[in-house]
């Protein structure tokens, strides 16, 4: 409290008539800052005294704690405030991303599944636990071949690979030309979102429109995997989460190279996050608590745990232990939960 202070609003350029004013005006001179000693070393070039990363860390994030211990260690603190629990907050897809659905259904199959870069490469992290393997840009498709070959005859039932639309046109074609061509039997799934997501919605090749915005020519992703040999080539909607389950089993099944397309856009495309969602809700008189909708992951929808008694209170089966509840602020409107609920306990339209 007794230390006087110059907290600089603009480091550059330097206002070197007020710290030399405020240097004359006091004893000894610190300069807190984290990293390298930028203010430090031009305040020495002026010829100003002052004491810096001699004394103050250089790498890392500084606290209260850090700097009075390093400025004054014979009466510093461990630590100035009680450090506070914050919950696991683990990086997620968005709300309504439709690559949630496809992870989805791949975790409850025995599968070796290798991945890629992008947005999905979330597909890792809990509660989807879906990916085995990713490598780098390009490889899941070459992996899961070499996987087949590896298990032998008969493991074409057992591995998929997936790959974005953008990252398959970047360095996933030759993959898918090398697995033909040595007849692998691996199914391939391109999550086609309509745009590079990952690094900021840049167009690719399949979104119709040129980086300078113009409207261009989009690659037809299913009429290539054809040209280069695939026979067995679905379109699927993502979002319809039980349907894809079924189509990804049929093409599994067969022992030759597969692709299944998931087409549906990334919620945030421009012209999307322009259009207003009608949300879906949670009608908790019919909910069962079977988590179905919350083993998706999706972060607009939570649980809500009952205390001891309440459920037989509120007219619920005593093992029941919660209900689910959707935000519907954050709701995308995509209904992959819908279409997972067997109760009719999520409904498209006004919540209440």
């Amino acid at each position: 409290p007794e230390a006087e202070v110059l907290k600089l609003g603009m480091i550059w350029p330097l206002p070197e008539q007020k710290i030399r004013e405020f240097a004359a005006s006091v004893e000894k001179l610190y300069v807190v800052e984290e990293l390298d000693p930028f203010l430090e070393t031009q305040l020495k070039a002026w010829g100003i005294h002052c004491l810096g990363k001699q004394l103050i860390p250089a790498i890392g994030e500084l606290n209260t704690a850090i700097v009075r211990n390093s400025i004054d260690p014979e009466h510093g603190a461990e630590d100035l405030f009680e450090p506070v629990a914050l919950p696991m907050r683990p990086p997620n897809m968005c709300a309504g991303c439709p690559h949630r659905g496809i992870f989805f259904n791949l975790s409850r199959m025995k599968l070796f599944v290798s991945g890629d870069i992008g947005c999905y490469t979330l597909g890792f992290l809990p509660p989807l636990n879906a990916l085995d393997a990713t490598v780098c840009m390009g490889a899941s498709i070459p992996m899961a071949h070499g996987m087949v070959k590896a298990l032998g005859a008969g493991s074409h039932d057992k591995v998929v690979s997936v790959i974005g639309d953008s990252t398959f046109v970047h360095s996933g074609i030759t993959g898918l030309i090398n697995s033909v061509y040595n007849k692998s039997a691996a199914t391939l799934i391109i999550l086609d979102n309509r745009i590079t997501a990952m690094t900021g919605q840049q167009p690719n090749p399949s979104s119709g429109s040129a980086i300078s915005g113009e409207a261009a020519h989009a690659l037809d992703l299913e009429a290539l995997c054809r040209a280069i040999g695939v026979k067995h080539v679905r379109v699927v909607n993502p979002h319809e989460v039980p349907e894809c389950r079924k189509i990804i089993k049929e093409e599994i099944a067969r022992d030759e190279m597969s692709v299944i397309i998931s087409q549906a856009p990334c919620v945030l495309l421009p012209e999307l996050k322009l259009r207003k969602p009608v949300s879906y809700f949670t009608n908790i008189d019919n909910c069962v608590g079977c988590t179905s909708c919350i083993r998706l992951g999706c972060p607009a929808i939570s649980w809500t745990p009952f205390a001891e008694g309440e459920a037989e209170a509120r007219g619920y089966k005593k093992s029941q232990k919660g209900y689910s509840r959707i935000d519907e602020v954050l709701c995308n409107d995509c209904g992959q939960c819908a279409s997972l609920c067997k109760f009719n306990a999520i409904t498209r339209g006004e919540g209440k």
